[in-house]
Formats: C-alpha cells, structure tokens, sequence
C-alpha cells in the first residue's frame, strides 16, 4: 500500500511539472514566438536558405528603402540614397546589425502565431527623410562622423547618418582604410571626446549649484595652472560673465567652474543627462559614454568639466541631452519608427532649460555669427575635441526655433578639426534642407 501511495504521489509530482512547464512553454511562445521564428544565424535573416522572403523598409514619405519579395531582395535605385541610409535601414547580409533589416525583421517577415513565418511579409516605415539624409552625406564629403536631427517635440529621428558608409549593391574593400569602421553606426553605438561641447553640462550645474553664477567673473589670461598642470586656453579672454565664458569657450572659466563644482558633481549631472547610459531606440541599444569624477583640485577634474580627459559622450546621448532644452527641460525618447512616441523624462528643469537655450543662443549671435546660418534661429554650441597626434574631434550641437521646424541636432567629425568651420557648416546645409525644403 505504501509502495503504491509513494509511485501515486511520484505520478502526481510529474504531472504538476508537465503543467507548469506546459504553462511556461505556452507563455513563452505567446510573448516569444516572433523572435524564434526570426532568429537570425550566421548575421542573416533565417526564413528561406538565408533569405529574408518578404518584407518593405520605407522612409517617412513613403519611398521604398529595401524590399524584398519571392526571397529577391532590393535597394532604392537611387545609389546616393542607398548609401546615406545604409546605416539606418541595414543591409540583407546583416553587417549592419543595428538596421531596420535586422532590428526589424520580425515585423518584416510576416509572423503569424499560428503558422509561423506566412511569407506575405510586413512594411517597416522609418521617421528618417531619406533626402535629408542624402544632403548629410554629401556634406560630410567623405569624412567620417555622425549626423542626427530630431524633432524635439516628438522624439521622430528625422536624419541618421554615419560615415563612411557604401552602397550594399557593391560594397566595399575591407582593405581600404577610408572604410575602416563602415559597419559601425556612429550615431548611435559609439562615443567620443565631446570637447567643449561638454561645457553645457558644465554650466548646467553650475546654475543650479552656485547662487551667485551671474555676478561671478571669470578671468583669462590664455592659461592657467592646476596643480601644477598648465590649462591652455583658445585665446586671452580677460574678465568675463558666465554668458560671455560659454560663448567664449574659456577653457580657463570653466576649468575654475569644475574645481568649485567638484567631481561628484559634475558625474552626478553627466548621469542624470543620460551620457553615462545606455538608451533604448526602439529596442536597439546605444552606446555608453563615459564620465570619471576625478579628485579635488585635480587637472584631471579640471580638464573633465572642459570635456576632455577621460569624458565620453554618444552622438545620440547628446541629441538627447539638447533636445531636452529646446523641449523646456523634457526630453521625448527618440524613435525611429514612425508612430511610435517615445516616452518622456523630465532632464532639467524649466528653468535651467531656458537659461541655457539663451546662453546658446547668444553663442550664435555674439560669437559665431548668424550670418553663417541664414534664416535659422539657431541655438547652438560648437566643441573642438583635442583627441592627441595634434587631431580633434569636430562638433556642432542644437537646435532651430523656426516656427515649423522643431528640430535638435548633433554633428560630429571624426578628426574634423575646427567645430564651428566644419561640423557647424554641415549643420547648416542640412537645417536648410529641412526649412527650406
């Protein structure tokens, strides 16, 4: 009788397993069943011997980006546009990992729960302006870099480029060192020295940290000592107001502003702006950047607040971040999908906002020059990142004004040199397209 009872309480224990791993099985497939159905192998699209059998990327007005049908995949005939979106929409082979192509291959390949892949195929339509885009590449002439543009009221990423690019029809010479990297989006999965463009982050605690910032002078001689170490500065600026710092770039102003603030501080800011995280864009994560909170009195604390020494930023991160002022302090998560609104966190406060975008705003008008963007109401801050071997890192960020045109940008190039001669100039020809049509 005992036997029994045990082989009976045996049976019953088995029979509750197969219940709950039944159960488990059925919620997995519910909540998973798309991604095994497209599970991706050897970088390509597993529906048919490799093949993406069906499925439609198309940019924000419509036009045809990459498509495939009865397993014939194809790119828009237009090769400048093919290569400018390269990066965005991803290519069949699967190189470009974070592409629409493979990003999206579930909605591309026409799941269905029941019979799985269906073959009729799905439309991905993207936010990107493939004509914006084209004007980017063509104004990047061959450098490498990143080009974003975002509308900061809705979060819609309206241009994502990274050079060098090339035609997926053709490809490329792995051996040619002007593709080195031609796999990598840089707008989204890579992070660099962000130079003075860093300042922002800089002046934004110091204007909720310091009560007296607007009756502070800060002097510069050309230079200044560190603890021993010499901070070289762009020119000798003499006394100026914060405003007047920012728009001059005193590299020696805001090496005292990162010494007050101190380390903490200022890593506390970079976290809570998002540059030391990684970001979501429609499930496709972006890179990391990086900040360090060096030690009290420190040049390496004074030269992080410059947005030098070890600080990291993600061309995408500081999209982000200046899309935020220019939304009063809110930031709406990017999104490369058309339709889909990405979610809103609030980064600074109203109030910060403001003062910032009018720091930014006098930049353009007190020290760049309007005239070098005609018809924009620009708002913006140019970074020259010193990166070693005498190179720098070039970048241009912010946003326009222009009743219509709600648009954030980020441009950097890589070794481009000066930020405002060279990333400001893309900026430009790029807002005129998208104002002017």
């Amino acid at each position: 009788m005992k036997k029994v009872k045990n082989r009976a309480f045996s049976a019953l224990i088995i029979a509750f397993a197969v219940i709950i791993g039944m159960g488990l099985y059925v919620y997995r497939y519910a909540t998973q069943g798309e991604m095994w159905a497209t599970f991706t192998a050897d970088s390509q699209i597993v529906t048919n011997e490799g093949k993406l059998i069906s499925g439609t990327v198309l940019d924000r007005n419509g036009l045809v980006l990459a498509k495939a049908e009865n397993s014939k995949q194809d790119y828009n005939s237009d090769p400048l546009i093919r290569t400018s979106v390269l990066h965005a929409v991803g290519d069949f082979p699967g190189n470009i990992g974070t592409g629409a192509l493979t990003a999206f291959a579930d909605h591309l390949s026409g799941y269905n729960p029941v019979t799985g892949i269906t073959g009729e195929g799905g439309t991905v339509q993207l936010t990107i302006d493939a004509k914006i885009n084209a004007v980017a590449y063509e104004a990047m002439a061959g450098r490498p870099g990143a080009v974003l543009v975002s509308n900061y009221e809705t979060g819609e990423i309206i241009c994502m480029l990274s050079t060098p690019s090339y035609d997926p029809t053709v490809g490329f010479d792995v051996e040619d060192i002007a593709y080195a990297g031609a796999y990598l989006n840089r707008a989204i999965s890579s992070a660099f020295t962000p130079g003075s463009v860093f300042k922002l982050v800089t002046v934004a605690a110091a204007l909720e940290q310091i009560d007296d910032i607007y009756e502070r002078r800060f002097y510069c001689e050309g230079k200044t000592y560190v603890n021993g170490a010499e901070i070289n500065c762009t020119g000798t600026h003499g006394e100026q107001t914060i405003e007047e710092a920012l728009a001059n770039s005193c590299n020696c102003a805001f090496a005292e502003l990162s010494l007050i603030l101190g380390g903490e501080t200022l890593a506390q800011y970079a976290e809570a702006f998002g540059f030391t995280s990684s970001h979501s864009l429609n499930g496709i994560d972006t890179k990391k950047g990086n900040f360090e909170a060096y030690t009290r009195g420190s040049a390496g604390l004074a030269w992080s607040g410059i947005g030098q020494a070890t600080d990291l930023v993600c061309p995408d991160s500081m999209l982000r971040f200046t899309a935020a002022i220019a939304n009063g302090g809110t930031a709406v998560e990017g999104s490369i999908l058309l339709g889909e609104t990405g979610k809103m966190s609030t980064l600074l406060s109203p109030d910060t906002a403001e003062a910032l975008g009018d720091m930014m705003s006098y930049n353009v008008y007190a020290s760049y020059g309007t005239w070098l963007f005609p018809g924009l109401e620009m708002c913006a801050k140019s970074g020259t990142a010193e990166v070693g071997n005498g190179t720098s890192h070039s970048w241009f960020t912010g946003y326009i004004t222009n009743e219509g045109s709600p648009y954030a940008f980020t441009v950097v190039i890589e070794g481009g040199g000066g930020g405002l001669a060279n990333a400001g100039s893309v900026a430009n020809s790029v807002l005129q397209a998208l104002v002017n049509g």
